[in-house]
């Protein structure tokens, strides 16, 4: 019998994982497109193994590695994801050994034939010797003696995001643990109704609950978003909390003068946009919403076409814009970043970025916030938001462009954003969010006033 036929869950979970390792495919695409042809209970067990694997991968391979007599990097790329698989199961999921081991090989036969089948069984049957406890203790590094180590393979975080993380947690290292772990967790869906579209109170009778903190929000406790009328008719969108707020933020600031003219300069792919462009269609004003991208430019547009207080969408470098300086009100900066604080969302990034990205995208960030401070009128207000909490992408680099100027002043968050008065986003005056404290990603976001 096909394992086609036997199990199209793992089959499914098999073909997802590998395609986004051979295309540097994104799961949040390629998981759905697979296993919409599977049954809802095979379609959530696939979405599962495969998302749980790419989170878990770091400890897996070192399980993997410690049941090989060669190194992992030397086998089969078929098999290493075979493995993963087998092993997520075995050890996370506590399948039985021999429906985790048996499984394994069947996946194994399907895809590479019967000696790689053969060679999975070897390992699996050395797998299942111990348990999840007694492999931690084999191959997790201790506490003591090598800290990051610990923590990268007991939390599957590469070792640089582990200092990064410890270094952003600043006085609250000993969260560092529940920070890796909020990582590993699979976040709940949030959805943002799109002002003078919907309200949420649309959304709660649609089966939502009311979001944690923002306004505009509902947590969609189970099914597919596409199935709420508000959603599939673009009246409504998923959006993480935290980036609500970070629009809610900028909006929210007083300014004096005119209020008419907003931009979001790094707009891709709109969830931001259509919050932002439905506050300023409340107090009159307009929102054009650029990206250096065509075709991210093209899906905002089709996204956000016939929404009240969109003036338009442009491919634009901001970085180089066609606008006059002094020309908006309010500029939100969302710029492009490692992307380290949405790593439960996309646990694949984890594995693909390195700590020379940081060094690439820090002048990329400086030149759009500095064209920013360009762009907004004096008196007007610019928003620098990441979803990194690294301090090279957030305060140290807000702080370097601040350096010398005095035509800018750097504004408190906080008071802007009552709801998450009480809770830890840090000394100000610039906020930072994060997964464990806040079930949101982990958002940064500061506020910059021009002078008079």
């Amino acid at each position: 019998m096909s394992l086609e036929m036997a199990d199209p869950a793992r089959r499914a979970a098999y073909d997802a994982l590998h395609e986004i390792a051979r295309a540097d495919g994104y799961a949040n695409l390629i998981v759905p497109r697979i296993v919409a042809q599977l049954d809802t209970r095979d379609a959530a067990f696939a979405t599962e193994l495969c998302y749980g694997t790419l989170r878990q991968r770091g400890w897996l391979d070192a399980v993997i590695a410690g049941c090989l007599d060669r190194p992992i990097e030397k086998v089969d790329p078929r098999l290493r994801d075979v493995l993963r698989l087998s092993a997520y199961q075995l050890l996370e999921l506590r399948v039985p050994s021999h429906a985790a081991v048996s499984s394994g090989v069947e996946l194994a036969r399907s895809v590479a034939g019967e000696g790689p089948a053969k060679f999975v069984n070897a390992v699996m049957r050395k797998m299942s010797r111990n348990d999840q406890a007694q492999w931690r203790t084999r191959v997790v590094p201790a506490l003591d003696l090598d800290p990051d180590g610990h923590y990268s393979v007991r939390y599957s975080h590469p070792r640089w995001i582990v200092a990064a993380l410890r270094e952003s947690l600043g006085a609250a290292q000993d969260e560092l643990g529940q920070l890796l772990a909020a990582d590993n967790a699979a976040p709940g869906v949030s959805l943002a109704v799109r002002p003078g579209l919907c309200d949420v109170s649309e959304l709660l009778a649609a089966g939502a609950t009311p979001g944690r903190w923002s306004p505009y929000g509902v947590t969609l406790p189970g099914g597919r978003p596409g199935d709420i009328a508000a959603v599939a008719e673009h009246r409504a969108n998923v959006q993480d909390e935290g980036s609500q707020l970070v629009a809610l933020a900028l909006s929210r600031v007083d300014i004096s003068g005119s209020d008419a003219l907003w931009l979001d300069m790094c707009a891709g792919p709109g969830g931001k946009a259509a919050l932002l462009a439905g506050l300023a269609h409340l107090r009159g004003g307009q929102l054009l919403a650029s990206d250096v991208r065509h075709h991210r430019a093209e899906l905002v547009a089709r996204s956000l076409r016939n929404l009240p207080g969109l003036l338009g969408v442009i491919a634009a470098d901001g970085g180089r814009p066609p606008w006059r300086p002094g020309t908006f009100d309010r500029i939100l900066v969302d710029a492009p970043c490692t992307g380290l604080g949405s790593l439960r969302r996309r646990p694949e990034a984890r594995w693909r970025r390195e700590a020379a990205d940081v060094d690439r995208l820090r002048p990329v960030q400086r030149e759009l916030l500095r064209a920013a401070l360009v762009a907004v009128r004096p008196g007007g207000v610019v928003g620098y938001a990441t979803c990194s909490p690294h301090l090279s992408e957030t305060t140290d680099l807000v702080a370097q462009v601040l350096a010398g100027r005095t035509d800018v002043e750097q504004l408190d968050v906080r008071p802007w954003l009552p709801e998450l008065a009480g809770t830890n986003t840090g000394a100000g005056p610039a906020i930072q969010l994060w997964p464990h404290r806040h079930g949101t990603d982990a958002m940064f976001l500061a506020l910059l006033r021009r002078s008079d």
